[in-house]
């Protein structure tokens, strides 16, 4: 009887954001940054403890450590929902379409190509 291939774990997520009017925040090294009002879509991705940093990001209080931090610990941003994949995480974001309102957002250490895993999906 042959095996089963075994099922690959999620690794990347895709947390769909709700920001309820525009704001100008500090975003750590990135400096000041601006965010138009509207739904937005942030790719990440996390080798162990996925369902951790997911709850992590969807909490108020916290150390601000990952750009997305910022944005999420203001009161105009909520998470609406998040989805999981296995796609890779640079792959995932690149299919997606929509506007870059801060470059290198969330892609500090990216060598794919991605000017940002944070885009603007739906302007309010």
């Amino acid at each position: 009887m042959a095996s089963l291939p075994a099922l690959e774990s999620p690794c990347t997520y895709q947390l769909h954001i709700h920001l309820s009017r525009s704001i100008t925040i500090p975003v750590g090294a990135l400096g000041n940054c601006h965010f138009p009002a509207g739904k937005y879509l942030y790719t990440g991705s996390a080798r162990r403890n996925m369902e951790a940093r997911i709850r992590r990001h969807c909490s108020k209080n916290k150390k601000l450590r990952w750009h997305i931090d910022y944005l999420l610990r203001h009161s105009a941003a909520s998470v609406v929902s998040v989805t999981r994949s296995t796609t890779p995480e640079c792959k995932l974001n690149q299919a997606v379409a929509g506007e870059i309102p801060v470059p290198g957002f969330g892609a500090s250490d990216c060598r794919n190509g991605c000017i940002s895993h944070l885009k603007l999906i739906d302007p309010a």
